[in-house]
């Protein structure tokens, strides 16, 4: 009967003990694992996330002390789940961020120093990560922990050892994946991004330069005094044509004044042809007259 209790307390502890064990890779972000049971990203559809120095500096602190730095292999699984994190949905948007998630990697990952003479392996994995290289074993594998542990968690579905590390996907009975990792982020160094854009090419090229059309003033009606002269000046033009062209400037004459007496004669001619219609001489006029007067004509009837 003891032996039974005791069999019982030591499984009791067991469970209790599990939860603290187990590396901080087993837990999604507090509070928001409730809320975002089931969702995933559309198919297809990718994000870019322009890293910093920084970032790459918080990459090589997670392969530098969770994995063993001996292990090529274990640095670039470590990783991959880093970066299978950042394109999830459940984590945050850095690399910064997922690394130094409270209980999620060692403690003190982002603080401690890494005095090692492995550190350029370290780094040349954590370039190879960042250019695009993945373990092909951990497409969708998101949590590790210290490789020899074992816990009594249904969901832990194992996919690979490697560096000291037991990586394993979370899986549903029927299983399914609980939370499948959307397509991998396109990484681009911010430098690349922050760098100016090539300028155009501003030389003037003769063969695909276009004439740039000069604005002219609209057309101004003039108009020019009529010659005195006989068949000269200018008469009516087509409707459309009212711009008269410039013409050479006519010589002037001087004004004709007549004297007294020719004006006097003038006159008196002019007043001769205006009562009779026509220039007629005095011998003419007192010819007809005298041929009225002998004329014999009827004289009309009283009325």
């Amino acid at each position: 009967m003891s032996s039974a209790r005791n069999w019982k307390i030591l499984f009791l502890a067991g469970a209790i003990a599990a939860p603290v064990l187990v590396t901080g890779c087993t837990t999604s972000k507090s509070g928001v694992a409730d809320l975002t049971e089931g969702v995933t990203r559309k198919s297809g559809s990718t994000k870019t996330y322009a890293y910093t120095a920084k970032d790459k500096e918080c990459l090589k602190r997670a392969m530098f002390f969770e994995a063993n730095r001996s292990s090529k292999d274990g640095l670039v699984a470590v990783g991959t789940v880093v970066m299978n994190r950042l394109a999830s949905d459940r984590y945050p948007d850095t690399i910064c961020g997922v690394v130094g998630q409270k209980k999620q990697f060692a403690p003190g990952v982002l603080s401690r120093k890494m005095n090692s003479s492995a550190l350029p392996d370290v780094e040349a994995a954590a370039d190879a990560v960042l250019k695009g290289k993945r373990h092909s074993a951990l497409r969708h594998a998101m949590f590790f922990h210290t490789a020899g542990l074992k816990f009594p968690y249904r969901n832990m579905h194992y996919v690979l050892v490697a560096g000291g590390n037991a990586f394993y996907e979370k899986r549903r009975r029927d299983g399914s994946l609980e939370s499948p990792v959307p397509a991998a982020p396109t990484l681009v160094a911010q430098a690349d991004i922050m760098q100016a854009p090539a300028m155009p090419d501003m030389g003037l090229d003769t063969a695909r330069s276009q004439a740039v059309p000069v604005p002219t003033s609209p057309p101004v009606d003039q108009v020019q005094v009529a010659s005195v002269a006989a068949d000269q000046g200018f008469g009516p033009r087509a409707k459309g044509d009212r711009v008269t062209p410039h013409l050479a400037a006519e010589p002037q004459t001087a004004a004709y004044r007549p004297t007294p007496s020719q004006a006097t004669a003038h006159t008196t001619a002019i007043s001769q042809e205006t009562a009779l219609g026509y220039g007629a001489e005095q011998k003419s006029v007192d010819a007809i007259g005298e041929l009225l007067l002998s004329q014999d004509r009827p004289e009309p009837p009283f009325q």
